[in-house]
């Protein structure tokens, strides 16, 4: 959906609205003050192509005034440029202006010296205390300063602004105290010039909005839990009508730690966790799969808003006086890496597209197309779904649906369900989840689907029986209206291709089961066209010369500036790239062929070979890190890189506590050690070749009782410290339009 300066965005109780009309929009986080200026828009590009509409991002005050009165917005740090480059890419924002961001930064984000200050005048940081807000004015202003020209109302991207941030859950005052503060940071910002459509505030664990619209979270595990075991299955894999996390709200009731109230705002995310950043004693590892099936739970909930923190990964800037992160030094409760805030996100530190980004379009896609319908569509509780996370036994179920009108001049048709009752006409979709992280659910043999009216009783839909698996999440669509039809699928919608005179619906199967459609009234020249979940994860529509399409590829089509349309795909030796579109392209890509057709698609073949450039050695050195007698270091060379690649990724496979990248004496980033490959993108810090050192400390049998690690390495004489292996990914950019 377009927004001008002349639009008038709102909410009501419901969602989002834009002149009136529902919007359900896709929201991600990324710090640009955590990643490198120069590849901004490559990234803020990846980001849109994987259906992010909003770029959400903390200014980070010790970011940009360490050292008292010494304002820092340049390079890296320039919001005002990185504002310009999101409305380039067509994106909208949210500025997240603090003062206190968290974001896993050093004082949540304050500078050292306003601690000091504070503590030798005697008044309180977050409060309405005279001291602090002189400092934090100042802050805003030269935040003002950056921002000013791009909020929507000068036909920039700025929709809306973030207070604060947890106030009230994570230090803050609470009650009217608190409630106040933030109404007086309100009136401050407003008064600055921060003039948006919309203000939000977090409203999760007790925090106080200051009557801004609040905006939700859930992450899949807790890597700032201070224990050191599995801990309990996560709340946020079940449905419920509760936005507060779940384990709270079973144990005192719907609403419980909510400071507002819930009927007056719509359900909105911001913090739904895109992966996990992990901490020093808490290492869990979320995974595609992880988000995917939270994510549509929280939409199966109500939610009329996804919002992933992080979305996109990044590196902490360098201190001029101290390191940046998070540390218990600092009276805070974790230790997290200097400088890797990768976060396992969508899209990574160095820019890498993981399964979550595929997951998360996948969800994207739907959203785009069918979002605006859903957001009317209220969450109905259905009998038997289980109100605990604990319980791994009864199918999760819920429905989103609302009254429809039959199709024109149909009203006299008895419309059937699957098993021949008669239909209402209440259209909506039903969502299942048997999936809960860490946990194994029982399975479900030959289920008849069955989606309940309010009452638990009137029965709006069925579906044919089916299996229901450990790990198994979708939802179906009953009654969706296709042209003068409507349409009960037993598959899960993707998107809609128009093709001018008619469209194309695309559902995918979650499972090998062909899918049953029923169809009730005139399909006309509209098609529904059924492919398979790894189809489906493998899939991006593009538009291309004004005409849709559905591409399916191992390679992330991503649409770059003037609507062209690039693959991007690595390979660690010679490869040829292959894609499917539907329909078929007008103009076959140069440097491809059409080699055959695929039911409704038509195949491309590459007639290039891609080769994975360059070659990586590594052996052990004499030097010990310093301070560090339990380490061990290891020279690296990489030599014979393609220039002309668009990344080069360096995939270390070491065991170990933490590691550090060093270049020419300096660190350049980190890693606490998890088990996954540790990834480092080299066309940062060179073109063709590369001399580094990596140093790894050790990780100890008796770490295991300090430390929560989802699986441990092999230990040799009671430590692990070692790299097994270094190999090289090139990563290609080929045009396709």
């Amino acid at each position: 959906m377009k927004i001008t300066a002349c639009s008038k965005l709102s909410f009501d109780n419901i969602s989002l609205l834009v002149d009136g009309k529902r919007w359900f929009p896709m929201m991600g986080e990324m710090h640009f003050s955590r990643y490198p200026k120069e590849n901004w828009e490559e990234e803020l590009y990846k980001m849109k192509a994987g259906g992010i509409d909003i770029v959400s991002l903390y200014v980070i005050w010790i970011h940009h005034e360490e050292v008292q009165g010494e304002f820092d917005f340049t390079g890296d740090r320039n919001l005002k440029d990185f504002l310009e480059t999101v409305k380039k890419c067509g994106m909208y924002s949210i500025l997240r202006i603090g003062p206190w961001a968290h974001g896993e930064a050093r004082n949540g984000g304050f500078p050292d010296w306003l601690l000091e200050d504070a503590k030798e005048k005697g008044y309180e940081v977050r409060t309405d205390a005279p001291e602090y807000l002189k400092h934090v004015r100042r802050f805003y202003e030269k935040t003002y300063e950056q921002a000013k020209g791009f909020f929507i109302k000068d036909e920039g991207p700025v929709i809306g602004i973030q207070i604060e941030n947890e106030y009230g859950h994570c230090g803050g005052k609470t009650g009217d105290e608190g409630e106040q503060h933030m109404k007086t940071l309100l009136a401050m910002a407003k008064e600055i010039g921060f003039i948006t459509p919309i203000y939000t505030a977090t409203g999760w664990g007790g925090a106080v909005t200051g009557g801004m619209l609040p905006v939700m979270g859930g992450y899949c595990e807790a890597p700032w839990d201070q224990r050191l075991t599995e801990i309990e299955p996560s709340g946020n894999y079940i449905f419920t009508k509760e936005r507060n996390d779940h384990n709270i709200g079973s144990d005192h009731g719907l609403g419980a730690g909510i400071t507002f109230d819930m009927d007056k705002f719509p359900y909105l995310t911001a913090e739904l966790g895109g992966g996990l950043q992990v901490t020093h004693h808490r290492r869990p590892i979320a995974s595609g799969l992880d988000t995917a099936a939270m994510t549509m739970v929280k939409l199966g909930s109500g939610a009329n808003l996804l919002g992933y923190y992080m979305y996109h990964g990044g590196t902490n800037p360098k201190g001029k006086l101290t390191t940046l992160q998070e540390s218990r030094a600092t009276g805070y409760p974790n230790d997290l890496p200097e400088y890797s805030y990768d976060f396992n996100a969508p899209l990574r530190e160095y820019g890498q597209m993981e399964d979550t980004y595929r997951e998360v379009r996948l969800i994207s896609s739907f959203i785009h197309d069918f979002g605006s319908d859903l957001c009317d569509m209220a969450y109905t509780q259905q009998p038997g779904n289980p109100l605990k996370p604990d319980n791994l036994t009864d199918l999760r179920t819920a429905v989103r649906c609302k009254e429809i009108s039959l199709p024109q001049n149909d009203s006299e048709k008895k419309y059937t369900n699957f098993d021949g009752t008669l239909a209402n006409t209440c259209s909506g979709y039903l969502f299942v989840n048997n999936y809960q992280r860490r946990y194994k659910m029982a399975g479900h043999e030959k289920v008849e689907l069955k989606a309940y009216a309010e009452d638990g009783k009137t029965v709006l839909a069925q579906f044919p029986a089916r299996d229901i698996n450990d790990g198994d999440f979708f939802f179906y669509p009953f009654n969706m209206p296709v042209g003068d039809s409507l349409v009960t699928v037993d598959a899960t919608p993707l998107c809609i291709v128009d093709e001018g005179d008619h469209k194309a619906y695309i559902f995918y199967t979650d499972s090998d089961r062909e899918a049953s459609v029923n169809v009730k009234g005139d399909l006309g020249n509209n098609r529904i066209i059924i492919i398979s979940r790894e189809e489906a994860v493998h899939s991006a529509k593009v538009s291309i010369k004004g005409k849709e399409y559905l591409i399916i590829s191992e390679a992330e089509p991503v649409t770059m500036a003037e609507g062209k349309v690039s693959l991007l795909f690595t390979t660690d030796g010679d490869k040829t790239i292959t894609f499917r579109t539907y329909p078929e392209l007008q103009t076959v890509p140069e440097g491809f062929k059409c080699v055959k057709g695929s039911g409704s698609f038509a195949i491309y073949e590459s007639s290039e070979v891609f080769p994975c450039s360059g070659k990586v050695s590594f052996a052990e050195t004499d030097a010990a890190m310093e301070k560090e007698e339990d380490s061990r270091s290891f020279l690296i060379e990489a030599e014979g890189l393609n220039e002309d690649a668009n990344e080069v990724y360096m995939l270390i496979d070491y065991v170990g506590d933490t590691a550090r990248f060093v270049v020419d004496g300096e660190v350049m980033t980190d890693s606490f050690y998890t088990g996954q490959i540790w990834e480092i993108g080299l066309k940062r810090y060179c073109m063709t070749g590369l001399k580094a050192r990596i140093d790894v400390t050790a990780l100890h049998e008796t770490d295991k009782e300090s430390m929560y690690l989802q699986t441990w390495p092999e230990m040799k004489g009671g430590r692990a410290c070692d790299i097994n292996a270094i190999s090289l990914l090139t990563q290609y950019r080929v045009a396709i339009n």
